[in-house]
């Protein structure tokens, strides 16, 4: 409690004291600025659809360390070209101060490289918001038991007094964030952070300029939509900055992470979860802008039937409860600012149709965890075998499937009777159609598309994909001594990307997590993307913690990791056995 109570006793003097020192140098814009007021609920309308450019300003320790390289104004061109209003501007400060406590300088190119972006911005008439970003778990982790809280407050007053300084004059179409994704897991950790809030205001207010009229997004532990449910409270009513509260949405884990071999969604219970999640904070919050700063289901990480329906189902449920939306991009899983292009250009159509309450045709897929599962964004066959009828189902949502399915090797409509038959909101492709794709010669990976255009809403693309059980190099080795990374080399035959990875030790028993015992057969044993596995053009990562965790095993000889394929059925995978 030590800790807490002075920084309680510091709170009553900050406002009187260290922190009002800002007063003195109170920002004046320009006669000539221009400001136009606008209410939190009109600015959260007003950006949404959002974009969030990840990975970048708030890479550690600066831009450009991770996997983007610095951003250009052409990503934001590329952005609202594709519908979206606003621009979700993560940075981190934590390693640009020049000077510690009691001042926090922050270098002031870094401040003017935030103010540089920040117009590249606003000047495409796009919307922005502003952050402090990773230094919530870099100095601001309340959940650690060396965190001086005392000092999180005056190092945030001084910080926000700097970025407000600096961008006190700008236009009402940019709005700030106090602090992305805080830690906290107590009712004290959220007092704190409700505190944090009201220093993160009297900041701001105090750089001077527009700031005191500015749109700001408050936010409660982790910008999680419960613990803000629980412990969030409203500011100080001396600030009169139009606010909302943000929270962020990452759910159901296992399907968006792709954890324990979760490939499906869109199950009723699924669809009645998310409606109870977002019902929830609007029911909690009735009279205050809601925005959903963070969301995802990645073109990398997920099915693809699955994610485009959670995107259509999400946006609209969002709206329902007039809730905001701004994506999650960390460069890698949706706009590649290289090319200019979507890696998964149906999903922002199933998205911007969302938004505007289009009705979008779907395709179907499994949604249970059984031993196969079945998706319509792929016309899959597997090499060898014959032909026969191959029905697809979708759900039309009102819509009408378009005369005309046009196949992409050749831009030209196909027959339907000849080619395809529609029943009902299924369609049926012929053997026919199917042996004039997948010829004798043919190699296997995607050969071509379908697409199906309707009156209303997105098109769909069905993939049509030729397989084959990839190749293994070597279907063993020896554990390596040395805990890193280890490559398995794998010659691709068909989507190159594996499902999931059955990890089972020589006892019977799983590698990881023996608690999936209990899930669908679909999911038991299987590791988790990312912190077990990973895949390159070269083969299949395991990762150095599912090495660790064989060492770590006693009394076993080896552990046999089964690496499952798209599609999902019984024998479409290959082992490979790690000795002890």
């Amino acid at each position: 409690m030590g800790r807490y109570a002075n920084a309680a006793v510091l709170v009553g003097a900050v406002f009187r004291g260290v922190f009002a020192q800002g007063n003195s140098t109170r920002v004046e814009c320009p006669s000539a600025s221009s400001f136009a007021p606008i209410s939190a609920g009109k600015f959260f309308d007003a950006l949404n659809p959002g974009w969030n450019l990840g990975n970048t300003l708030d890479a550690v320790e600066t831009e450009g360390s991770w996997n983007n390289p610095p951003v250009v104004g052409g990503t934001f061109d590329d952005v609202k070209k594709s519908g979206y209003k606003s621009i979700r501007l993560p940075v981190t400060w934590a390693y640009h101060f020049t000077f510690q406590s009691p001042d926090w300088t922050v270098d002031a190119k870094w401040l003017q490289r935030v103010e540089d972006v920040v117009d590249m911005i606003l000047s495409r008439g796009l919307y922005a918001l502003v952050n402090v970003h990773h230094d919530s778990w870099i100095w601001a982790d309340l959940t650690k038991a060396d965190t001086n809280v005392t000092m999180v407050e005056e190092k945030m007053y001084k910080l926000w007094y700097q970025i407000g300084t600096k961008l006190a004059c700008k236009s009402s179409m940019l709005a700030m964030e106090t602090i992305n994704e805080i830690p906290g897991t107590t009712p004290e950790h959220g007092d704190t952070i409700n505190r944090l809030n009201n220093i993160f205001l009297q900041a701001i207010n105090d750089a001077g300029g527009f700031n005191p009229q500015r749109v700001v997004t408050l936010v409660g532990a982790g910008e999680d939509g419960l613990k803000t449910t629980q412990w969030f409270k409203r500011p100080d009513a001396k600030f009169k900055n139009p606010w909302g509260i943000q929270y962020h949405y990452y759910s159901p884990y296992d399907f968006i992470f792709s954890a324990w071999g979760k490939t499906t969604w869109g199950s009723d219970a699924d669809k009645a979860s998310m409606e109870s999640d977002i019902a929830m904070v609007r029911g909690n919050f009735t009279d205050v802008p809601l925005v959903i700063g963070e969301w995802a289901a990645s073109a990398v990480a997920t099915e693809t039937s699955a994610r485009w329906r959670y995107f259509d189902h999400f946006i609209r449920t969002a709206a329902k409860y007039n809730t905001s939306t701004v994506l999650w991009d960390n460069g890698a899983d949706f706009l590649n600012r290289a090319t200019h292009l979507w890696r998964d250009p149906i999903a922002q159509d199933i998205y911007k149709n969302a938004v505007k309450e289009i009705p979008n045709a779907l395709p179907e897929s499994t949604t249970d965890g059984s031993s196969t599962q079945q998706s319509s964004a792929y016309l899959y066959h597997k090499k060898g075998t014959n032909f026969t009828d191959v029905t697809l189902p979708f759900k039309f949502a009102g819509n009408t499937l378009n005369k005309n399915i046009v196949l992409s090797s050749s831009n030209k409509p196909l027959n339907q009777g000849r080619d395809y038959t529609v029943s009902g909101e299924s369609i049926t492709f012929k053997p026919s159609l199917l042996a004039s794709i997948f010829t004798p010669t043919s190699s296997t990976g995607s050969l071509a598309n379908l697409t199906l255009s309707f009156n209303r809403g997105a098109s769909l693309s069905v993939n049509m994909l030729q397989y084959s059980v990839p190749d293994l190099s070597t279907t063993s080795s020896q554990l390596p001594a040395v805990s890193s990374d280890l490559l398995i080399p794998i010659t691709w035959s068909g989507q190159n990307r594996p499902a999931t990875i059955k990890a089972v030790k020589s006892d019977g028993t799983f590698l990881v997590d023996e608690w999936t015992q209990y899930l669908p057969e679909l999911q038991q044993g299987r590791l988790t993307y990312g912190n077990h596995w990973d895949w390159t053009s070269e083969g299949v990562v395991l990762k150095a913690a599912a090495l660790d965790a064989v060492r770590q095993a006693q009394g076993i000889e080896f552990v046999v990791f089964t690496v499952e394929f798209y599609p999902r059925e019984r024998g479409n995978a290959v082992n490979y056995t790690l000795t002890v």
